[in-house]
């Protein structure tokens, strides 16, 4: 009888373990979504942006229609990426599009003046520090997660119940690239 008591107090030990473990993976990987689910809310505001920045850039430079469907496009594949990478890729060629609409802006004076164009270039500035943020949380919430897991005996438990690792979401440039603010020169 003692021996069944012991035998049963050692079972419920262990399947306490199992699901603080289960548990903590859990809440680990609800940290990872929510954490990402802030990134994707500050890449839709980025995206939403977009538009109102060419037109405004529009009506000050007519022919670089060129680089307007840059823009779009690159706005476009942002808004269709599908997975961690893919949208640190599409957000890296979106960066890059951008960079040449401010280059356009040091080409006509009176556009660098338009006190709308000034408004949309701070709220992207401030846009892309908040992006900057969230990936550094995002990634820090990742690299818990992905510890987490890895950890005996969390290890054991992991891959049957599908916690699966997760992506960093680091720009093309690089992780350090996501270390350092965007450098975006609005007044010259």
């Amino acid at each position: 009888m003692e021996i069944l008591l012991g035998l049963l107090g050692i079972i419920v030990v262990l399947a306490l373990i199992l699901i603080g473990i289960y548990n903590r993976l859990v809440a680990l990987r609800q940290t990872c979504n929510q954490a990402w689910s802030d990134i994707e809310v500050q890449l839709k505001q980025r995206q939403d942006l977009v538009p109102q920045l060419v037109n405004t850039v529009k009506g000050y430079a007519k022919h670089e229609s060129k680089t307007f469907e840059d823009v779009v496009k690159a706005r476009n594949a942002a808004s269709s990426a599908s997975t961690v990478q893919g949208q640190a890729q599409a957000e890296g060629m979106l960066t890059q599009a951008l960079g040449k609409i401010f280059a356009l802006a040091e080409a006509y004076p009176e556009l660098k003046a338009n006190e709308n164009f000034l408004q949309l270039q701070d709220q992207l500035a401030d846009i892309e520090n908040k992006i900057a943020a969230s990936r550094r949380f995002y990634n820090n919430a990742a690299q818990e997660y992905n510890t987490g897991r890895e950890q005996f005996p969390a290890v054991l438990i992991a891959g049957p119940f599908g916690f699966h690792a997760r992506e960093f979401f680091e720009a093309p440039e690089g992780r350090e690239a996501l270390q350092t603010p965007p450098a975006v020169d609005f007044e010259t």
